[in-house]
């Protein structure tokens, strides 16, 4: 029966991580933690690493965090409370990292409906250089209105 509570967990972490992101983009990225945020839309350097991959080693630590505390101090809800969010972690870091902004070369011939309309829903993000006025939306849940045929 535990495995059934940990498989809900983990899916319920993963769920509430693409709120998370959404809060963590407008309200953070946007908001008082701009600099951190301002040269993944303005790139403003020579170097791979961008000062916003810092928000990424922020959600590890956290579920680093959940790792200890499963491990070392026996609270078997942090593994897949740990695993939610790195598996989500994961995911973004795919879509968001590997597929749009191609970081490594893969994904380019991809080009199906979702495809599209999540390389749409961002290029619309992308479009404000400033700090307001972008709309803001999760990773792997765009809105509808991106899915043209």
């Amino acid at each position: 029966m535990q495995i059934v509570f940990w498989i809900l967990i983990f899916l319920g972490v993963f769920s509430a991580m693409e709120f998370m992101a959404w809060f963590t983009h407008k309200y953070i990225m946007h908001g008082f933690l701009w600099k951190l945020h301002k040269d993944h839309h303005h790139k403003d350097h020579d170097s791979w690493f961008e000062r916003n991959d810092a928000f990424f080693i922020f959600y590890a630590v956290v579920s680093m965090s959940c790792f200890y505390l499963w491990s070392y101090e026996g609270i078997w809800y942090c593994l897949p409370i740990g695993l939610g969010i790195m598996a989500y972690g994961a995911a973004y870091f795919v879509v968001h990292d590997i597929f749009i902004h191609q970081r490594f070369k893969m994904f380019r011939k991809a080009n199906n409906w979702y495809a599209k309309g999540v390389r749409r829903a961002h290029k619309i993000h992308h479009k404000s250089l400033g700090k307001g006025d972008s709309e803001n939306f999760g990773m792997l849940v765009v809105p509808f209105k991106y899915f043209k045929k």
